[in-house]
């Protein structure tokens, strides 16, 4: 599956390529360079029919009489075959969302490994079993739950599909999932992936197509029983609204505005390089970027200037190239509205160090930005910005630190900056947020739960629990007494 700009990309249902009921193609364009990648379908509902039938029908045939152990062998499979296709798929995924090669690379890693991990961990899928008293035996099923449905966004179009098509095949369900309709390549590509190494036809579906229409639609689709959506917080709560009134299961990966808290005991040799690459790793476009950085006002100055000084040599261009740390923004639309961002929070009074100009020829780049001197509650400390825009904000002490930290709508990622060992336990229990760094930056590992505190969502990927997340628990009494069962003595 070479990149072409004269390629049109089918929808992936039962397992190959075909052509949408209504025909619609959608031109997809290299954000770094504006050139033509190639026409993408796009699909409306009565796809998404023909992909939930399909997903129905591999639960009820093929996919449900899977064992776990070939289920084991097939998600290592499809890991063997995505490390065979690697630089194909990393090469997609940079022309079709402009990110740095380097980023992809990683990206490209982790796919691999959640696959293996989620493989391994089928062993883990079991029930329980007890004696309750003398003549009663419990004991209980882990059954798949059935259809699920999958949403992810355009920022991790490959990494974010394999969270979620990893443990949902690892229980047993089959998937109907959709990739934003901007960046569908990856994605289409590992769906042909999982038919060569020998999933049943129905097992992985992927439809692209608009939020509004067809992920509604997907969400609200009598034969999906359950959804799982990585996104915006708004476009989250519209889920929930869908979802309730056939009352699915949800799992609800949202927003972020997670902090970096650094004190004055940290190594800032470690801290402000590891703060930079927080928020600029994938141009800030990630949910869990630390665009917030407190910072203890005794360092304040030396920090800021430090800070800045790495964030101008940043070096920002060609995708493609090696050597590029940070790539292109989605698309110029998103660019500006970045930039928006950036405009209010110099009427608001917070000073640009550097960045927050949109510069000259192809492409939708944006520089690294410093905002300084910025109070929590103007909107750039609020708002989700996504994109390469950090605010730096000063803090009296611990106390004013979590406080400022917790002074958000989300809680999805922070990272604690601290010499001092018992401080950085004391304050990483006392933020609300998904996951916690002390004294490093990373964030996201297979086998390590990734989720949200308040509107970032609820429910957890990456982790043994997530299985739970795509399990029903059966629950079977038996009578093991030897006289009749008359309870009413008839």
């Amino acid at each position: 599956m070479a990149v072409a700009t004269d390629r049109e990309y089918g929808l992936f249902i039962n397992g190959e390529l075909v052509e949408p009921a209504s025909g619609e193609l959608r031109d997809l364009t290299e954000p770094a360079t504006g050139n033509p990648l190639g026409r993408a379908a796009m699909a409306g509902e009565a796809d998404i029919d023909r992909a939930v039938e399909a997903a129905r029908a591999a639960l009820d045939g093929p996919w449900g009489k899977t064992p776990p152990t070939e289920r084991s062998r097939l998600l290592h499979a499809l890991a063997d075959a995505i490390v065979a296709n690697r630089k194909e798929l990393a090469d997609l995924e940079v022309r079709n969302v402009g990110k740095a090669l380097s980023s992809v690379k990683a990206e490209v890693n982790q796919a691999v490994e959640n696959f293996r991990f989620y493989a391994s961990a089928i062993a883990s899928i079991a029930g329980r079993s007890n004696q309750l008293g003398g003549s009663l035996l419990f004991y209980s099923l882990k059954e798949p739950v059935g259809v699920a449905g999958q949403i992810v966004p355009w920022n991790y179009p490959l990494m974010m599909t394999t969270w979620k098509l990893a443990p949902a095949l690892a229980a047993g369900c089959p998937v109907v999932l959709k990739p934003d309709s901007a960046t569908p390549l990856t994605a289409l590509r590992l769906g042909e992936l999982a038919s060569e190494v020998g999933f049943p036809p129905g097992a992985v579906n992927i439809v692209p197509g608009p939020g509004k229409t067809t992920g509604a639609y997907l969400v609200k689709h009598p034969g999906v029983d359950k959804i799982a959506f990585t996104g915006s917080t708004e476009t989250g709560g519209e889920i929930m609204r869908l979802a309730s009134g056939p009352i699915k299961r949800l799992t609800l990966e949202l927003g972020g505005k997670s902090p970096s808290l650094v004190f004055a005991d940290a190594n800032l040799d470690d801290a402000i390089p590891s703060s930079v690459w927080s928020i600029y790793y994938s141009a800030g476009q990630s949910c869990e970027a630390r665009s917030r950085v407190l910072v203890e006002r005794s360092i304040y100055d030396e920090f800021v200037k430090k800070f800045s000084e790495l964030a101008d040599r940043l070096r920002v261009g060609d995708p493609l190239d090696p050597e590029t740390q940070v790539g292109s923004l989605i698309s110029a639309a998103h660019r500006d509205k970045v930039h928006g961002h950036v405009e209010q929070g110099r009427g608001e009074g917070a000073e640009v160090v550097t960045g927050g100009a949109i510069g000259e020829g192809k492409g939708a780049f944006y520089p690294p930005t410093v905002l300084a001197g910025v109070e929590s509650s103007m909107s750039v400390a609020q708002e989700e910005i996504f994109g390469p825009v950090v605010t730096l904000i000063p803090f009296e002490d611990e106390k004013d630190a979590i406080r400022i930290a917790n002074d958000v709508q989300y809680g999805l990622m922070a990272t604690v900056w601290t010499g001092d060992p018992a401080r950085g336990h004391r304050v990483a229990s006392r933020i609300k947020a998904g996951t916690v760094g002390i004294n490093m930056p990373y964030t996201a590992f297979p086998g390590i739960p990734f989720g949200g505190y308040k509107q970032s969502g609820f429910g957890r990927e990456l982790g043994l629990e997530t299985l739970d997340l795509y399990l029903e628990t059966k629950s079977v009494l038996v009578s093991t007494s030897p006289k009749p069962f008359n309870p009413f003595g008839l």
